[in-house]
C-alpha cells in the first residue's frame, strides 16, 4: 500500500489532505508541531500521527527512521508546513525574516535532503513542495512569504534537474487562495512582529486586518488541493508543476504575457 508523509497537519490543507487521503486508502503519516495537535489527529483515526517541527532535525530523522522501520520505504513526502509573515519589506526586521525561512525553506530544505539518500536507496520517491501563487508573482505587504515561496521555487526547480534519470519526483504545488486558518495567522504574526502603530503603512495594515472576513475571489476549499496530492500519488510520472485555484492559473498567465510595469500595475489593486 503507498504511504505517504504530510507536514503541517493541525488544520488547513495538511489536514484536510491526510483526511481525504485516509478515505482513498492511503496510509498516511501525519505530522504536527504541537503534541496537542498530534493527539487530535489520533483522536481522528490516525493511529500513525507523529509530532514534528520542520525546524528541528532530530524530530525529521527520527519521524523518516519511524516510518521506514514500520514500512520498509517512503513512498511520497509532502512538505506543507509553513505559515505567512505580513508586512512590508522596510517593516520585517532580519530576524522576523530568518524565522519565517526557518519553517518555509529551511526546514523544507532539510526534510529533502533527509529523504533523498533514502529514496536513492529505495529507487523512487514523489516530494511534494508546498509553494503557492506567491511563489509566481508578488503582492504589496508580502514581500517575507514572497521571498520564502520564490525560494522553494528555485530550490525544487534545480532539484528536478539533479534529479533526471532517477525515479524521484519533485512536485511543485502553486496554491491560490484557499479556505483555511492562514490568512488568520498571517493577521497574528504582523500584530506580534510589526511595529504598525509607526509605520508608514499603517493604514494599509489596519485596513488589512479589518478584512480578514471579506469574500476573496476565487477561493477553493482545501480539499482542492487533496485532490492534485492524490493525483500526483496515482501518476506514474508527476507533472513537475501544479496549478491550484483559478487565481493561480490567472496570475501565472499574467505573470508570463504581460511586462512588469504593467503587471506591477495590476498586482498594486490586488494588493
Amino acid at each position: 500500500m503507498t504511504n505517504i508523509v504530510i507536514t503541517g497537519c493541525s488544520s488547513g490543507i495538511g489536514l484536510a489532505t491526510a483526511l481525504y487521503l485516509k478515505d482513498k486508502f492511503i496510509t498516511v503519516y501525519p505530522t504536527a508541531r504541537k503534541e496537542e495537535d498530534v493527539q487530535k489527529l489520533k483522536t481522528l483515526g490516525f493511529e500513525h500521527a507523529m509530532m514534528l517541527d520542520v525546524t528541528r532535525p532530530e524530530q525529521i530523522s527520527s519521524v523518516i527512521e519511524a516510518v521506514l522501520e514500520k514500512e520498509g520505504k517512503i513512498d511520497v513526502w509532502f512538505n506543507n508546513a509553513g505559515y505567512g509573515q505580513a508586512g512590508a519589506v522596510e517593516d520585517v526586521s532580519t530576524e522576523v525574516l530568518r524565522e519565517q525561512f526557518e519553517t518555509n525553506v529551511f526546514g523544507l530544505h532539510a526534510c529533502t535532503r533527509a529523504l533523498i539518500p533514502v529514496m536513492r536507496k529505495q529507487g523512487y520517491g514523489k516530494i511534494i513542495q508546498h509553494s503557492s501563487v506567491l511563489g509566481l508573482i508578488s503582492l504589496f505587504g508580502r514581500g517575507a512569504y514572497n521571498a520564502s515561496k520564490y525560494a522553494v521555487e528555485g530550490l525544487t526547480d534545480t532539484l528536478r534537474l539533479e534529479l533526471k534519470g532517477t525515479q524521484i519526483y519533485p512536485v511543485l504545488l502553486n496554491t491560490g487562495p484557499i479556505e483555511s486558518d492562514f490568512r488568520k495567522t498571517a493577521v497574528r504574526k504582523l500584530q506580534e512582529n510589526i511595529d504598525i502603530e509607526h509605520s508608514v503603512f499603517k493604514k494599509a495594515y489596519e485596513k488589512s486586518m479589518q478584512g480578514t472576513q471579506k469574500k476573496v475571489p476565487f477561493k477553493e476549499e482545501a480539499e482542492a488541493v487533496a485532490m492534485i496530492v492524490y493525483r500526483i500519488i496515482a501518476a506514474d510520472k508527476p507533472k513537475p508543476r501544479y496549478y491550484i485555484t483559478k487565481a493561480t492559473y490567472l496570475l501565472g498567465y499574467l505573470k508570463r504575457v504581460l511586462s512588469t510595469t504593467v503587471l506591477d500595475k495590476i498586482l498594486h489593486k490586488i494588493g
